[in-house]
């Protein structure tokens, strides 16, 4: 019989949870409003609130506009789940993106550790944090870039040699782009309407973005 953690309706942590039982979890309970983490052994559900939803899906579309404008390939992975049997681990990020991997994911219905690259930007909600240690299970993954923002800061972690995240000024995946000036464009997303806000947001891109790129090997 598996014993539950005593933590609040909308997060808990299963302990003692089988590779196998996870799969079989994973199966069953299709597309939900979970985020599901598993680390050796421990399987955490979080209910998805409208916050954390408007949020990712919002960080998403800007990124997606970003990638349009400046003409970059893309291959969007949503919250699809990023599992690795051999290290026990597994996540679904709020979105995931193949950008200089889009080409390998083509045309791929599934994506499977050892065989795929991993997403190379993952996108996390960190308004109602994870019991388990996702970062370290993106770094297990090697996930070379992820955008952490908790409701009012956004911020671009980047994987270092030494396997850990490091806090930088500039995106690895999107190096032109003033990271200040859009995590504005997403903390302003809950006092204002989005169709005007992306209009805004498309001008801005076109205007301080496209129009004048700055070098790619500025200082980070």
């Amino acid at each position: 019989m598996v014993a539950v953690i005593d933590q609040p309706l909308s997060q808990m942590v299963l302990p003692n949870i089988s590779w196998k039982t996870f799969e079989k979890i994973l199966d069953e309970i299709g597309e939900t409003h979970y985020r599901v983490t598993y680390d050796n052994g421990e399987l955490e559900f979080m209910t998805l609130s409208l916050e954390h939803e408007n949020y990712g899906r919002w960080i998403g579309r800007l990124i997606f506009l970003v990638a349009l404008e400046l003409g970059m390939p893309l291959r969007t992975g949503g919250s699809t789940t990023l599992k690795e049997a051999l290290r026990n681990i597994g996540l679904e990020p709020d979105e995931c993106f193949w950008i200089q991997h889009a080409k390998a994911l083509r045309g791929k219905k599934k994506w499977s550790a050892g065989k795929d690259p991993p997403p190379d930007l993952a996108v996390e909600i960190d308004i109602t944090s994870s019991w388990l240690d996702r970062l370290g299970i993106y770094a297990s993954l090697k996930v070379p870039e992820v955008w952490r923002f908790d409701g009012e800061m956004l911020k671009i972690l980047i994987l270092m040699p030494n396997g850990e995240y490091a806090e930088k000024r500039r995106s690895l995946t999107f190096p032109s782009l003033p990271i200040d000036e859009f995590a504005n464009f997403v903390i302003r997303l809950d006092a204002e309407d989005e169709m005007p806000l992306v209009q805004e947001f498309i001008a801005w891109l076109r205007s301080d973005v496209v129009a004048k790129p700055r070098a790619k090997n500025g200082k980070k």
